[in-house]
């Protein structure tokens, strides 16, 4: 008699081998905070699998984690696959905004949520903390200094900062906002030929300066603290589209119920087992 848990497990692979067949291509599914040195993991995973049709949909729940990690993340994926879809079927905060970015296209209902691109780095304590949240802080003291309203204690902090853990900060954020846009461009981009809703150029063939230019407004959107307020505000399909980042709603798709099925078994799972991270395929999980 099986157990529940080899239960779960065998109704978890028939839910996601069901996905595979709907698109017709290999199917990751990633829960957990993005984290150096599982890059290898990954690699492992992905080597595993068939490569169907060179076509890749990688379903991704996260909080977020390290862009160094994403990087060589989609140098993995973009190795193996042709065409890679992201489907997010709850939220994808910070680094894994970022990671989809990287995506031919992007998956989400109504319930779905990306977040602001703030990058983690490790602190001297090796804790992860969101690198624009201390950058703003910082900015906003020097400021005072400036204009004299500094207090004593903003002043005893300001001079403990160590100033090569604040340049690192910086580097994460460079690196995020150079990664958004040179994913925007290569791949999410690479079939915007025609412009669509502007008035003016609509039929007009998209020049390469034109797709560039979209994406850095795209990363400075996501990238401004100052408009979303929080390192975990939930952005939804509705202010995407504001941001003219194009989100393929599968909210009125047959095969939502089939993502929904799976992710709420995977859900429960996660939650039972309590796995800091979760990679799962048809050939198992890590």
């Amino acid at each position: 008699m099986q157990d529940t848990n080899e239960l779960i497990n065998e109704t978890l692979k028939n839910r996601l081998e069901q996905i595979e067949q709907n698109f017709n291509a290999d199917f990751i599914s990633l829960s957990g905070p993005i984290i150096d040195g599982y890059e290898q993991v990954l690699l492992h995973v992905v080597e595993q699998l068939e490569h169907k049709n060179k076509i890749l949909y990688f379903m991704l729940t996260t909080a977020g984690g390290s862009a160094t990690a994403v990087e060589r993340f989609v140098n993995i994926l973009r190795y193996n696959y042709e065409t890679i879809n992201f489907i997010i079927p709850d939220y994808a905060y910070s680094a894994g905004t970022i990671f989809c970015m990287s995506g031919d296209d992007i998956y989400m209902d109504y319930y779905s949520v990306l977040g602001p691109i703030d990058p983690q780095v490790r602190n001297k304590e090796g804790k992860y903390v969101p690198a624009l949240g201390y950058l703003d802080k910082v900015n906003e003291m020097i400021e005072k200094a400036k204009h004299g309203t500094l207090t004593d204690a903003e002043f005893i902090i300001l001079k403990e900062m160590d100033l090569g853990e604040l340049r690192s900060f910086e580097q994460a954020k460079e690196l995020t906002i150079d990664l958004l846009k040179k994913w925007l461009v290569q791949y999410k981009f690479k079939n915007w030929n025609k412009h669509e809703t502007n008035k003016k150029l609509k039929g007009k063939n998209v020049t390469e300066d034109e797709k560039k230019k979209r994406a850095e407004e795209i990363a400075d959107k996501l990238s401004d603290n100052k408009l979303w307020k929080s390192h975990g505000r939930p952005i939804n399909i509705e202010e995407l589209n504001k941001l003219k980042l194009k989100i393929h709603d599968y909210s009125n798709e047959p095969y939502r119920k089939l993502i929904r099925d799976y992710y709420e078994l995977l859900s429960n799972f996660l939650m039972k087992e309590r796995r800091e991270i979760f990679i799962h395929t048809r050939k198992g999980y890590i």
